[in-house]
């Protein structure tokens, strides 16, 4: 993750670009109900920061950089479309269109994580710097404040940019180790049976 950008733009096509290849990524039952709010004017990037880091805050805070960032995407889903489409009749069987509460797993989520994935590796391979943060106690604030629909929810903000290396520095669990490949890869069975 980067967390320091240069103010410089990023061109619109190529933007446009990133943004198709995150669609593609995968979709239960091709729901597609994941949505990206691009914010990539320095009014928008600004009114967002206004609203999740107010002026006061931002003296102490630790990224400086990050708020250099000359583009924001938020990230939606919306939870109630997946029902929808398993109450259709191709999916009906399932026994999902009942509602959210019949999903064990709840599949908006794991759509909107493949539709970042598949941005951040595309920012990568552009040869561009991104940062995935959490909305957390703002997702309200913000969904307000862009007029997002009240049934959509807010996954995550990615920002992305060009990478400022000169003035990035890691957060703070950068310092945490991935565990060992064996530490999280179970071949045949996560444990051998009991003979």
């Amino acid at each position: 993750m980067v967390r320091a950008f240069r103010p410089d733009p990023v061109e619109p096509e190529r933007l446009r670009n990133l943004l198709d290849l995150a669609r593609r990524a995968p979709s239960a039952g091709n729901v597609q109900a994941v949505e990206l709010l691009v914010l990539d004017t320095p009014a928008t990037v600004a009114r967002y920061w206004d609203v999740t880091l107010a002026e006061p805050a931002r003296a102490s805070f630790g990224w400086p950089g990050l708020l250099r960032a000359p583009v924001l995407i938020v990230v939606t889903t919306s939870p109630n479309a997946y029902p929808r489409r398993y109450g259709e009749d191709d999916k009906s069987a399932t026994g999902l269109g009942v509602g959210t509460d019949a999903w064990a797993v709840p599949y908006w989520w794991v759509d909107a994580g493949a539709v970042v994935q598949n941005l951040l590796l595309a920012v990568v391979d552009a040869g561009l710097g991104a940062c995935l943060f959490g909305l957390f106690d703002h997702e309200a604030a913000v969904a307000a404040s862009f007029g997002v629909p009240a049934d959509r929810r807010l996954v995550a903000t990615i920002a992305l940019g060009w990478p400022d290396p000169e003035a990035d520095r890691p957060g703070r669990s950068a310092g945490r180790s991935r565990p060992d490949l064996d530490q999280v890869v179970h071949r045949g069975a996560w444990a051998p049976p009991d003979l």
